[in-house]
């Protein structure tokens, strides 16, 4: 599933933002104001950023700069009450990839989130190709060797991250952080289950799995 950071200061607003991001299968983490997002930033990774400009503490232009100067790729929707071209070139400048000004129809912010995050994929047509799968993040489906195979949510989350990582070493840990959102109860043992089930699903790709355990460090995906 993808997770978003949602860094708005105003409770309500951002709680009504959040369950309509949710309602769409998306895991969103709420910081109310810069510290917090910063802090988030570090703790976690998150596959797209909507960043109020205006925050308490720091702002929402200071915590895009310093994502990106620390190496931060996820794409950026920068958030303003202000109309001003002064502001949106701010914002541009720290870093930014697209900008909505409040108040704002919800179904907008959706139709932009899906444009970042289809960008921000090396995909064709809506679909990632990886060895004899193909994966359609929008649609939530897999097939293998053109044959749907049925995931459940978390399954295909936990996949498409994989997919997007492939050769990359990850410890159950950082799986946990990366497709759970941050309050949930997850384990490792929690992994071990879901890394069986979708080696179940898989099948293998020759004499081996396509999810590999390094023994001591985590697992990785090797179509």
């Amino acid at each position: 599933m993808t997770k978003l950071l949602l860094v708005e200061d105003q409770k309500d607003f951002a709680d009504a933002v959040r369950d309509w991001l949710v309602a769409q299968d998306y895991l969103v983490d709420i910081a109310n104001d810069g510290p917090s997002a910063l802090h988030y930033l570090r703790s976690g990774e998150y596959d797209l950023l909507i960043l109020d400009l205006n925050l308490p503490g720091v702002s929402g232009i200071d915590v895009a700069r310093t994502f990106r100067r620390q190496g931060g790729k996820a794409p950026i929707i920068m958030l303003t009450g202000n109309k001003t071209i002064d502001d949106k070139e701010l914002g541009f400048d720290a870093g930014a990839d697209d900008y909505l000004t409040k108040p704002f129809n919800m179904r907008e912010l959706s139709m932009r989130v899906k444009a970042q995050l289809r960008r921000n994929l090396s995909v064709n047509d809506g679909c990632l190709e990886i060895s004899n799968l193909k994966i359609y993040p929008d649609e939530h489906r897999v097939l293998k060797d053109d044959n749907e195979v049925p995931f459940l949510p978390k399954e295909f989350s936990l996949l498409l991250f994989f997919a997007r990582n492939p050769g990359k070493v990850f410890s159950a840990e950082a799986l946990i952080q990366r497709v759970w959102a941050s309050d949930s109860e997850a384990s490792p043992d929690t992994i071990r289950s879901y890394i069986t089930r979708l080696r179940n699903k898989l099948g293998k790709n020759g004499d081996k799995n396509m999810i590999v355990t390094v023994h001591g460090v985590g697992y990785r995906f090797e179509p």
